[in-house]
């Protein structure tokens, strides 16, 4: 199946929320057996952040809090901040474009653990800063058990994140990560020692980290780095250089933009 030719502006979530009630539309005749999953989570929404919050809702649901108290929760964690609708539409475009697997926008909002994980995460980061703590490290637990990621609620992710296959990420307390890059499964955020100050990454704009690479400690990742698969990064990186190894060494100069490339060989 070839790629829907629905690109947006990254900074246009309309378009993206658009593109993504299209496709659920067109969905919801061709595959009459998911109907109903349609109306419910996109085309009965009004709009980006309701979908959301619907779907994740009814995912992230257990006994002791239940979809429709979820549902409030989030809400309210949406209302807190105004850039969060922003990054869901932004992660899909990022999904959407770098991943020949993804045909849809509505294939990554429904299925994708990585996306989902991501923005279960956005939601724990808003009420871990608004003082909800206790229910934010609910989400962060409820994450690791439906999508094997797990991410602190303090931790930062910037806005264009493409979080692939997904499969045992974990990212730190103090960790950060910034805008449009792209991280693939197995990949530690870490720290290292267990004083409770600034002891993890920071991860530049534009970074590729390939599956199972390890970096660990308060270390700067420059824009625009590339992290080859299976590396234990222990010292900073510099902007567009290419490591690779354990321990992590230079193996290459100035690559682009890696993230958006998908490229993950060494040249």
């Amino acid at each position: 199946m070839s790629k829907l030719n629905l690109a947006c502006a990254p900074a246009d979530d309309d378009c993206v929320w658009s593109a993504l009630k299209r496709e659920a539309a067109a969905y919801a005749v061709k595959e009459v057996a998911l109907s109903s999953l349609l109306h419910a989570t996109i085309l009965d929404q009004a709009d980006l952040g309701g979908a959301i919050v619907n779907h994740l809702s009814a995912k992230l649901a257990t006994p002791e809090l239940s979809a429709l108290k979820l549902r409030d929760v989030m809400t309210e964690a949406l209302a807190t901040d105004d850039t969060l609708v922003g990054c869901i539409a932004r992660d899909l475009q990022a999904v959407q474009q770098r991943d020949p697997a993804c045909h849809s926008h509505l294939q990554c909002f429904l299925y994708f653990k990585g996306f989902l994980a991501i923005q279960t995460h956005r939601f724990a980061h808003a009420l871990h800063g608004t003082g909800r703590d206790l229910v934010a490290y609910h989400l962060q637990s409820r994450s690791s058990e439906l999508f094997q990621v797990d991410i602190n609620p303090a931790a930062r992710i910037g806005c264009g994140i493409m979080l692939d296959h997904a499969t045992g990420f974990v990212m730190g307390e103090t960790a950060r990560v910034g805008d449009d890059c792209s991280i693939l499964q197995g990949v530690t955020l870490g720290g290292t020692g267990k004083s409770d100050e600034d002891r993890h990454p920071k991860i530049g704009d534009r970074v590729l980290i390939g599956a199972n690479a390890s970096v660990l400690g308060n270390i700067k990742i420059g824009d625009g780095a590339k992290i080859a698969a299976g590396s234990v990064v222990l010292k900073p990186v510099p902007e567009n250089c290419t490591v690779a190894g354990v321990p992590a060494k230079p193996v290459g100069g100035s690559c682009g933009d890696p993230a958006a490339a998908m490229d993950q060989t060494i040249t």
